[in-house]
This record gives structure tokens, C-alpha cells and sequence, in this order.
């Protein structure tokens, strides 16, 4: 059978690429007709039209992914023999095996002093201390993998300085769209926020804690990068500092998700996967929030990098840092839990595609190195889960439990599972705080190659049987069951937090589909006809203005649209803060200004972070309004515009007093503020 390349080849850019653009068109106008508050159902029929002329391109080879490289196996894998597998100690060689019997022991010691959920200067020092000899021992530093400086010179005099002063571009394009307004958008703290300062806070008082069981549990990763970050750029311990923090994170996923692009195409699909995964409304959003919502697909990229780079190569090196990525996620944001089983589905579907029982037996050991090295750098939280199981697994477990039978929750199952695959192109759910609720988590230009994309994956799948193709199809829903699996709370799925690793593959599919557009057509104008050329520049000229107006529309949601909808859901404890701040200004003390709780209201502790006080909260109920006679004026009382029994019992209470009512910079969020002088 003629392979996709020759195909290519044989139909080269006979005539124009009408069925490419066509169906193109077609998907655009039906993502757009799926913007709210269209949300037209005539988009059905029109994608239908665009897969089938997507079809059509691909068979006549128009339309055709960038070629995976071959698998790359080193070391002789005939002789390889099974038995090894069961000898971790064979994995090294000479000396190094004093470096794996003493990491063991450093590691066990770690383990036992691990006790009582607290990092200590000994317990860390072990444990890093047997990790380092670990990875050392297995490390592999043979002389291609050693730094070459004639080497290095070489690559440095060939390398392509345009292409990259693009990519830098593209980078810094990303990060200004992180960054930019970000002491406005995201604008205010919410409870969530509150809890993740009073641990950074407890930290820096010393309590080093490896879980935090603040707010039914979390794992600690952020909030030690969060004093970090406070610490380094002197930002305190604030609001700001987790937003700065979360920012970079974000930053920090982008060189993961151009070299796995590379590694599913080649350097322009890493490009365009770069490209939009830096401008997706989806992903800005939640870096901007400032809790640990981006460090999902910060790991997911890393792990899934090195995991099929790996498989390709045969790596031990690629492996090690792929288990040091998934142990290191695994105490970043919960919903990452669900990696160590995508690792094991790639594995899966690894072995399955290979006939040889070299390979499948290699393969067995190379999965132990990732669960090994994982498990080590686990090993704090591993110690905390066997003293606290309950706790450990309370958050994630609070999602799943429901008392329903087998059937009905197989059917919410299900029903979320359906709600989380349309939540790319149709609806991203109901969740305010991070999201605009109903509306495509993707743009519209990412969204319909995301669509072309799915399509041209399934179809080399069924030419080719290569199992990348079918690990990323597999590896979306895969992505999604953080958010799929909240069988108690079904109204909370889709989630854009606990699917953002979700993001990661369904926009390197999209990424896939844009280089197949352009670059299929440019591989064959090497021959340098001037027909052919001018068919290139046009699509990428086309490709371009598409990527501009996503960049403009996902600039649009963020910074605009989702501004405005957060600040009318959100209550306003910075202006609040601000009053207690001027009060404090004027009259030397705070410690007589008070929030009147009230249902459904603001998080009383919300104000005090604006100034810089984590651990304060200006909280006084109405039974003790009494109290507050004892104390010296001037005082103040902050409380909601509906509460009446709080504004007649402070008028009886203080019959002098002056009340006033403070107007919002954004509607509806006016509150009364009740002052007495003397």
C-alpha cells in the first residue's frame, strides 16, 4: 500500500487545495455558529460537511499530519533478557551499585523521619540527598549524551538565528499575555485564596508542613513556590504574590508544550502548539487566578514530553526525568493524580503496538524506572498518606462519593463524560470563578482545528497503527476524568481547572492540524516552482490572519470579557480594605474597624489581604457588638446593604452615630459603613 508521503507526493499540489480550504471554512463558521449566544445547531450539519471534505483531503493527500519520527532503540534489544527485569540493582553497573544500595538507605531514613507531616531540615536532607544518588546511579552518561563544545560550536554556527527570533517572539507574546494587568485581572481574592495565604504564612513562621489540611486538605507545592516567589521579588506574602506565582507557572509550560510538539510532528507543529496554547483564553485564565490550577498541564507537558520521547528512544535518561516530573506533580494540584494511570495507558498501548518481546520486556523496565523515580520523589506525601489516609484522600474522594446505585452513577458518569468532550467547542461549564460560563473553552480558529485535527489523527491511525496517534485520541478523555469523575457534584463538570491538562493534547491536535495545512503544502514546493511557492504564501498568509484574529479574541475574553463577568460575581474586599486602610491612616489604629458577616456575603478575611495581613480577620458578629462599648473610639462597622438588623442594632447601640453608605466601583456592590466618633 502507498504510504502517506508518497501519496503526498503523487497528488502534489495538482490544482488548487479547494477541499482543504473548504472544509476549513466550514468548521470555522461552525465553531463561530457555537459562540453564545448563537449557539446555533446549524453548526451540526456544517461540520459534518467539513469532516467529510477533511476526509476527502486526506485520502487524495492534501490535507496530512506531519510524519512522526521513527522509534530510535539503542543497546541490543535481541539479547535483551526477561529475567533482568526482576534485579533493579542490574540497572547499574560497576560502582554504581554502592550509590543504589546507599540511596536505599538514605531514602528509608527519610521515610521515617518523614513522620508528623513536617519538613525538617534532616528528613529533606536525606531525601534529597537519596534521590540525587538514585538518579546519579541510573543516569546515563555516556560520551554522546556529555557536553561537546566543538560540538556545541557546530550547532550554534548552524542554527537557524530567524527561526529563532520567532519563537522568542511568539514566547514573549505569551508572556506579555500572562502578565499583562495582572494586579487588575484576576481582580479580586476569593475564600480559596485566603486559606492558600494563611499556609503560606504558616511557613513562614516555620511550620513546614508536607500536606496542608487547611480547607479539606491540599498538597504543598504552590504554597512553598508562593513564598518563594514573595520572597524574590519582595512581593509579601498577598494576593499579588500567588497570582505572580501561578503567572509563571504558566510561563513555564510553554518550552514543554513546543518540544512535545516536536515530538508528535517536528519544530512548526512545537510552533504552533507554542503559539496557541500562549494566547488560549483557557489557559490565561487559569495562571491569572492564582491558585494551583496551572501546575496541571505544567506537569502533564513535562511528564508526557519526556514519557513518549522515551518510548521513541529508548532513553533510560528521558525516563528518569519523566518519573521525576510525575513524582513532582503529584504534589502540585490533585487533579494530576490521574497521570500515574495515563503513564501506565501509554505503556499499555506502547506494548501492544510492538510485536517484539525484546522491546515489550525492555519496556517493562523502563516502567518501573518511571514508577520508581516517581515514588521516591512521592515519598513525603506516601508517608503522610499511610499515617492519614482519610485526610489525604479527602478532597479527591469528596467529588466521587454519592449514594447512588451502580446504574445511576455509571449514568452520571456517562452524562459528565459527554458534557467534558463537548466542552472544547460547545460549553465549558457553569463555573464563574474560572471560567466564562457556557461558552467554548477553545476559540473559535483553535476549536476548529481542533475538530480537523481529531479527524486527521483517526484517519493515519487507521492507515499507519502508529500508537502515538492512538495514545493522544486516548489521551483527552484520559485528561478529563479529574473533572469527569465529580459524580456527587455533576453540576460542577466541566471544570476548566480540574480538565486543564485536558488543554495540553487537545491543543497540540489543533497545533497538529494547522501544520498540516501549511507546511503539507510547502514540503512540496522544494522544487522551487513559482505556482507552488505563491499557493504556500497564501495559506501561511492565511493561517496568519486566523491566528491574529484568535489572538485578538482570546486577548478579548480575558482581559475584557471575563474581567467585567468576575467583577459582578465577585465581592469588592479590596474597596472594603481600602476603607479599614484610610481609617487606619487617619486615626492610628485598626484594631476598632469591623466586617459584619452576612450570608452569602464577602470572606471577612478577604480585606486584610489587601493590607498585607494574612492572618487577620476583621469578623464581629452580631452577638458581640456589645463588646465593642469598652473600647475606645473611633470605630467603625462595615456591613451589607440588606442587612437591617445589623444597621438598627448599631443605631441603638450608638445613638450618635453617623451612618453612610459607600458606592462600589461596580454596580451593585455598594455596603454601608457605620461610624462612631466618640
Amino acid at each position: 500500500m502507498q504510504n502517506e508521503s508518497s501519496l503526498f507526493e503523487a497528488s502534489k499540489l495538482r490544482g488548487f487545495p479547494w477541499r482543504p480550504l473548504a472544509a476549513l471554512v466550514l468548521a470555522l463558521i461552525a465553531q463561530l455558529m457555537l459562540e453564545p449566544p448563537a449557539r446555533g445547531w446549524i453548526s451540526i450539519p456544517l461540520y459534518i460537511a467539513a469532516i467529510c471534505l477533511v476526509v476527502w483531503s486526506f485520502l487524495r493527500g492534501e490535507w496530512a499530519l506531519a510524519r512522526i519520527a521513527e522509534d530510535i532503540y539503542h543497546g541490543d534489544t535481541e539479547t535483551l533478557r526477561f529475567k533482568s527485569f526482576f534485579s533493579v540493582a542490574s540497572w547499574f553497573r560497576g560502582s554504581k551499585q554502592i550509590l543504589f544500595f546507599l540511596s536505599l538507605l538514605l531514602l528509608g531514613a527519610a521515610f521515617y523521619f518523614f513522620r508528623g507531616n513536617q519538613f525538617t531540615v534532616l528528613n529533606l536532607s536525606l531525601w534529597l540527598a537519596g534521590l540525587a544518588l538514585f538518579v546519579f546511579g541510573l543516569w546515563d552518561s555516556c560520551s554522546r549524551s556529555r557536553l561537546n563544545w566543538g560540538r556545541l560550536k557546530s550547532s550554534l554556527q548552524k542554527m537557524d538565528w530567524e527561526w529563532l527570533a520567532l519563537l522568542l517572539a511568539v514566547f514573549a507574546f505569551a508572556v506579555f499575555l500572562r502578565f499583562y494587568r495582572l494586579n487588575e485581572v484576576l481582580a479580586e481574592p476569593f475564600s480559596d485564596h485566603a486559606e492558600k495565604l494563611l499556609d503560606v504564612y504558616d511557613i513562614s513562621n516555620g511550620n513546614t508542613s508536607i500536606f496542608f489540611i487547611r480547607n479539606t486538605g491540599r498538597e504543598g507545592l504552590q504554597m512553598y513556590w508562593t513564598f518563594f516567589v514573595a520572597k524574590l521579588f519582595g512581593t509579601g506574602i498577598s494576593f499579588f504574590s500567588l497570582k505572580l506565582g501561578t503567572a509563571l507557572i504558566g510561563v513555564f509550560t510553554l518550552p514543554f508544550v513546543y518540544l512535545l510538539g516536536k515530538e508528535f510532528g517536528n519544530p512548526v507543529v512545537g510552533f504552533f502548539a507554542m503559539f496557541l496554547f500562549g494566547i488560549s483564553y483557557w489557559m490565561n485564565v487559569i495562571a491569572r487566578i492564582g491558585l494551583r490550577f496551572p501546575l496541571y498541564p505544567l506537569f502533564a507537558a513535562g511528564t508526557l514530553l519526556f514519557l513518549t520521547r522515551g518510548l521513541r528512544t529508548a532513553s533510560k535518561n528521558d525516563f528518569l526525568l519523566c518519573g521525576l516530573l510525575l513524582g513532582l506533580g503529584l504534589h502540585g494540584y490533585t487533579p494530576f493524580r490521574i497521570m500515574p494511570f495515563v503513564v501506565l495507558t501509554a505503556f499499555t498501548i506502547f506494548v501492544l503496538h510492538n510485536n517484539s518481546k525484546a522491546i515489550r520486556a525492555q519496556a517493562l523496565q523502563w516502567l518501573t524506572i518511571v514508577a520508581v523515580t516517581a515514588l521516591i520523589v512521592f515519598l513525603p506525601l506516601l508517608r503522610y498518606w499511610m499515617e492519614y489516609p482519610e485526610v489525604f484522600g479527602l478532597r479527591a474522594f469528596s467529588r466521587l462519593d454519592s449514594a447512588g446505585t451502580f446504574g445511576s452513577l455509571a449514568g452520571v458518569f456517562f452524562s459528565n463524560l459527554l458534557n467534558a468532550l463537548l466542552m472544547f467547542n460547545v460549553d465549558d461549564g457553569n463555573i464563574w470563578v474560572n471560567s466564562l460560563p457556557h461558552r467554548p473553552a477553545l476559540d473559535v480558529v483553535t476549536g476548529a482545528f481542533f475538530v480537523i485535527g481529531l479527524v486527521l489523527l483517526i484517519l493515519r491511525y487507521l492507515r499507519q497503527r502508529d500508537w502515538r496517534d492512538l495514545f493522544l485520541l486516548v489521551l483527552i478523555p484520559l485528561l478529563l476524568m479529574p473533572s469527569v469523575l465529580s459524580l456527587a457534584y455533576p453540576e460542577e463538570n466541566p471544570a476548566l481547572n480540574r480538565a486543564g491538562g485536558a488543554a495540553v493534547a487537545a491543543i497540540l491536535v489543533s497545533a497538529m492540524a494547522v501544520e498540516g495545512l501549511v507546511v503539507g503544502t510547502v514540503r512540496g514546493t522544494e522544487s522551487g516552482q513559482g505556482p507552488e511557492k505563491r499557493r504556500g504564501f497564501i495559506l501561511y498568509i492565511l493561517v496568519g490572519i486566523l491566528l491574529a484574529a484568535a489572538s485578538f479574541q482570546n486577548y478579548d475574553l480575558v482581559l475584557r470579557q471575563f474581567d467585567r463577568y468576575f467583577r459582578i460575581g465577585a465581592w469588592n474586599s479590596s474597596e472594603m480594605g481600602r476603607s479599614i486602610r484610610f481609617f487606619g491612616d487617619v486615626y492610628g489604629r485598626m484594631d476598632t474597624a469591623w466586617i459584619v458577616p452576612y450570608e452569602q456575603w464577602v470572606d471577612t478575611r478577604l480585606p486584610a489581604l489587601w493590607m498585607g495581613l494574612p492572618n487577620r480577620d476583621f469578623a464581629l458578629w452580631p452577638d458581640q457588638f456589645a463588646s465593642t462599648l469598652t473600647l475606645p473610639a473611633p470605630k467603625m462597622f462595615i456591613f451589607n446593604l440588606q442587612d437591617l438588623d445589623t444597621k438598627n442594632a448599631l443605631k441603638q447601640l450608638y445613638p450618635n452615630g453617623t451612618l453612610s453608605r459607600y458606592t462600589s466601583a461596580t454596580t451593585g456592590k455598594d455596603y454601608m459603613i457605620f461610624f462612631v466618633e466618640e
